[in-house]
């Protein structure tokens, strides 16, 4: 599904379900490519957190792309379009709002520590709508800067 947000794409993979439990396929090359997502897949990530921690929101300047679920668990995914005119510039992060959610997401390049960037969730000029709740938070994302303090840095170019 297309988003407001050039090169943001929702994929809503059909799930399987009977008395069993339930079957989904949750990487499919030729049905990403058909929605335009050719992306290499070089690395996968696995996180687990529990209610109310919120990580993000991250970058990598080199315009890592992701492909994020949430494999167990209820979460509400954030992307911030942080381009000044490429679709390759936008920021991720997302709360926990069950008791515990696992997220797992492929990247399109690998993690680098000199090019990884933060902003703050909280920053209020995003207006993310974040749940009511108290924020758990890393001491990296409780210091990270807002958007306005880095926007003159960012590399991220949009074309149209």
């Amino acid at each position: 599904m297309r988003t407001s947000l050039p090169g943001l794409l929702v994929v809503e993979p059909a799930v399987h379900r009977d008395e069993r439990g339930f079957f989904v396929e949750t990487y499919r090359e030729n049905l990403l490519a058909d929605l335009g997502i050719t992306d290499r897949w070089v690395q996968d990530n696995h996180s687990r957190s529990t209610r109310g921690v919120a990580r993000g929101l991250h970058f990598q300047l080199d315009g890592q792309a992701k492909l994020v679920r949430a494999a167990r668990g209820a979460i509400l995914d954030v992307a911030v379009d942080i381009r000044r005119g490429s679709p390759a510039g936008f920021a991720h992060g997302f709360c926990v709002l069950s008791d515990e959610a696992d997220v797992v997401y492929r990247c399109s390049r690998y993690y680098d520590r000199d090019l990884d960037r933060a902003i703050a969730v909280d920053d209020p000029a995003l207006g993310i709508p974040w749940p009511d709740m108290d924020l758990i938070l890393s001491e990296r994302d409780r210091n990270a800067p807002r958007l306005d303090q880095v926007a003159d840095e960012l590399p991220f170019l949009f074309g149209g």
